[in-house]
C-alpha cells in the first residue's frame, strides 16, 4: 500500500492548515502536525480543530509531542533523530505508530533497531525548505530502502511527476508540504499526487 503523507509547513495559521486538511484528508493517509514553534497547548488546539473538521483520528500524526499524541489517541507520532527512542515510546504506548526522520543509512538502521515503524528520509530533490543543501537523490533513497526492512517514506521537493521514480527507487510512501499547502488549489494537487500513485503502468 503506497502512502501519501501531508506535513504542515509551519508557516500557516491554524485555521488555514485545518481548512486545507479538511478538504484533502480523504485522499491522504496521514496528516502531520509539524509546528516546531508552537506549544503543546497550541498543538492540542490544532488536533481538536482537525477532529471537529472530521479529519479521522487515525490519520493525524503529531511531531515529537508524545504527550499530545497519547492524550488524543491519534494515529501516531513522528520523531526527530534527537527525540526519545522509539522503543521507549512503544513500551509505554504500543498503540502509537512511531516514525523517525533520518538522513543517513546509520540513522535509518538505528531507527529500525529501536522499533520505529517507518522512517522519513530526505531531502530527495531540491527544495526551498533545504535551500543550499545538496539533495540526497534517488540513488541514496534506493540504497537506504534496500538496507532496512521497515518502510521508507521519501520527502523533499517531490512533485507529482517524480512520484513514479520515487516509488521505483523503493519508497513505500511520499511526504509533501508546500506543494499542497501553498498551492492555489490544494485539493487538485492532492488528487494529482494520488492519481500518479495509482498509475497501473508501473513495472517493478
Amino acid at each position: 500500500m503506497k502512502e501519501l503523507h501531508l506535513i504542515s509547513t509551519g508557516n500557516q495559521s491554524m485555521d488555514t492548515f485545518v481548512h486545507i486538511s479538511s478538504l484533502v484528508h480523504s485522499y491522504v493517509d496521514y496528516i502531520h502536525i509539524r509546528e516546531k514553534h508552537r506549544s503543546a497547548k497550541e498543538i492540542s488546539m490544532i488536533v481538536e480543530k482537525l477532529l471537529e473538521a472530521n479529519v479521522p483520528t487515525q490519520k493525524i500524526i503529531v511531531n515529537d509531542r508524545v504527550d499530545v499524541a497519547v492524550v488524543y489517541g491519534v494515529g501516531g507520532v513522528q520523531l526527530a533523530h534527537h527525540s526519545l527512542a522509539p522503543k521507549r515510546i512503544k513500551e509505554k504506548f504500543p498503540f502509537l505508530r512511531v516514525g523517525r526522520s533520518v538522513h543517513t543509512l546509520e540513522e535509518a538502521k538505528q531507527a529500525e533497531d529501536e522499533g520505529a515503524d517507518y522512517v522519513v528520509f530526505g531531502h530527495i530533490y531540491e527544495t526551498n525548505c533545504k535551500e543550499g543543501l545538496k539533495p540526497r537523490g534517488l540513488s541514496s533513497l534506493q540504497q537506504l530502502a534496500s538496507y532496512i526492512c521497515i518502510p521508507v517514506v521519501a520527502i523533499g521537493g517531490i512533485k507529482p511527476y517524480h512520484v513514479r521514480d520515487v516509488f521505483m527507487a523503493g519508497a513505500k510512501g511520499i511526504a509533501v508540504m508546500s506543494t499542497v499547502f501553498d498551492a492555489d488549489d490544494p485539493l487538485y494537487m492532492v488528487q494529482l499526487y494520488r492519481k500518479q500513485m495509482g498509475a497501473n503502468t508501473w513495472t517493478f
